[in-house]
């Protein structure tokens, strides 16, 4: 049956872009939001590296990392209250700054998305297979990782998976995120608990005791460290905005997303300051042996820490949370690069065809295919390339986060500008989203001009600048060219945008809690 796109009528349960209505509520909007950050794969991941920049202010790093977050997840709170779109920060910076700001917001978004879905994709096959070589005692079974070509057919074949769970509607996510979003959390919390219990007994291996310093992030960093430490942070509360791209199948879709997406990021605060903090107390931040900041096990900490903290089989549940983690992570992801695919499309930024939705399941589907092939392809050909081109292209991620956050948080300002509803306004729709914009922009110029070394990411360079730099740049020259593309193919869009850039009228109504 040929998809196509559903109007809107009363009682059909069917919104105006074909997608199923009233799915999705606070709670399971934010499990989704938690989900897509990944807090078990991002904190064995990102644990080591930020020890080793800042030390024992980890906890003030993450706090800090984590204020531009939920500033911004104010902007897109009062963007989506005043326009509930599933284009969410093209839509709104379309709105706010105009079409050709809107397309290169749009596209950082779903560019972001397609390099990560390949690494969560890759990581998720990577945890899996060492998984599965501790549990049959079998160094061959995770060596398999390591195989290219059983590595990228499994990588494509998990990828296909994800895509075919997306297909089938946001209901199907739901449930699978619930349990796999407990689960990991269940883990994690079950690790917190571990470790203070070997701390307090004094078998802890390198035991530190608790200063409330850790959590102050105005002393003892210095400028270098601190800006490393938070660009890190950044890239590690990645993601809470698919509550806000999920806002047309939301119930009370103005007012849903926005609190679903600040309860994400509070619960992920929360979550990262118990682990760092019960990790470092147990293992301290030394290079050596267990310690944080030892090279040897920095990229992966979990690893290290999972049989000394949980023993052995505890130590395995915590690697399946980590699988766990990165393919519910996988699977979450699709979803904004979806909908914001689907709202492109149906303002005709993106070919009109991407705004087919299902008939059955009322999720965009055709861009659903298109994202996990997109995804795939991208997999196959860069790790056939160079492993070096995919892990300098995630790297490149922190600059186009901070590009569409920063954009988005600006329209904020921009979109509500001539508010006049009192310090309510000022405070939540001006202020909040310029210091938030400001802070995205800082770390965004920092870490453009850190990328041009080539000791930057894997250490490549083209022409003495570093490859992340380049391949930064070159995603969003890339989005420069299909732009120009798009304006021969579809003047209107670009002729048009939107809707006007002035918000709505909108009616008087009691405050909203903070």
């Amino acid at each position: 049956m040929r998809e196509t796109h559903h109007p809107h009528h009363s009682g059909s349960g069917v919104g105006a872009k074909g997608l199923a209505r009233d799915r999705v509520g606070v709670l399971s909007g934010a499990l989704i939001g938690v989900s897509t950050v990944a807090p078990a794969y991002t904190l064995t991941a990102t644990i080591g590296l930020i020890a080793a920049s800042v030390g024992l202010k980890m906890p003030a790093i993450f706090i800090a990392g984590c204020v531009p977050m939920f500033l911004t997840a104010y902007a897109y709170r009062e963007l989506n209250n005043a326009v509930p779109d599933c284009g969410a920060s093209f839509t709104w910076s379309a709105r706010a700054f105009g079409p050709y700001v809107g397309w290169m917001c749009g596209w950082g978004m779903v560019a972001a998305t397609i390099i990560v879905l390949s690494s969560l994709a890759s990581v998720a096959v990577e945890f899996g297979y060492l998984f599965l070589g501790r549990l049959f005692g079998d160094p061959a079974i995770t060596a398999l990782a390591a195989d290219r070509f059983v590595n990228v057919l499994s990588t494509v074949a998990l990828i296909a998976l994800a895509t075919a769970v997306g297909y089938r509607g946001v209901t199907v996510t739901q449930r699978l995120q619930a349990v796999l979003v407990i689960f990991q959390l269940t883990v994690l919390a079950l690790f917190v608990v571990a470790a203070f219990v070997q701390i307090s007994t004094g078998r802890a291996a390198d035991a530190v005791p608790f200063d409330p310093d850790w959590f102050n992030p105005f002393t003892g960093l210095t400028t270098v460290a601190f800006v490393a430490g938070v660009t890190g942070s950044i890239f590690a509360f990645w993601g809470w905005d698919t509550c806000l791209t999920l806002n047309e199948e939301s119930r009370d879709p103005e007012r849903t997303p926005g609190r679903a997406g600040l309860l994400c990021v509070a619960a992920i605060l929360l979550t990262y300051l118990l682990v760092t903090v019960a990790a470092m107390m147990y293992a301290g931040v030394g290079e050596t042996g267990l310690g944080l900041s030892n090279p040897d096990t920095a990229d992966n900490v979990f690893a290290a820490l999972a049989g000394p903290v949980l023993g052995g089989p505890g130590g395995m549940l915590l690697f399946l949370a980590v699988v766990a983690s990165s393919v519910a992570s996988l699977q979450t992801t699709l979803l904004p690069a979806a909908r914001t695919m689907l709202s492109m499309g149906s303002h005709g930024a993106f070919p009109r065809s991407l705004a087919d939705t299902h008939p059955r399941y009322h999720v965009p589907s055709r861009a659903v295919v298109v994202a996990g092939a997109t995804t795939a392809a991208f997999y196959t050909v860069t790790m056939y390339l160079s492993e070096r081109v995919l892990y300098d292209m995630v790297a490149s991620l922190g600059i186009l986060i901070c590009f569409y956050y920063g954009i988005t948080a600006f329209a904020c300002a921009w979109f509500f500008r001539r508010s006049r509803r009192g310090a309510r306004d000022l405070v939540f729709r001006l202020l909040f989203p310029v210091l938030g914009g400001l802070m995205l922009l800082g770390v965004f110029g920092v870490s453009v001009y850190d990328s041009m070394d080539p000791a930057y990411g894997s250490g490549s360079s083209v022409g003495g600048v570093g490859l992340v730099f380049v391949m930064a740049c070159g995603i969003l020259a890339l989005g420069a060219v299909l732009m120009g593309v798009m304006r021969v193919r579809n003047p209107a869009f670009f002729r048009d945008g939107v809707t006007p850039t002035a918000p709505p009228p909108e009616p008087e109504r009691a405050s909203e809690p903070v």
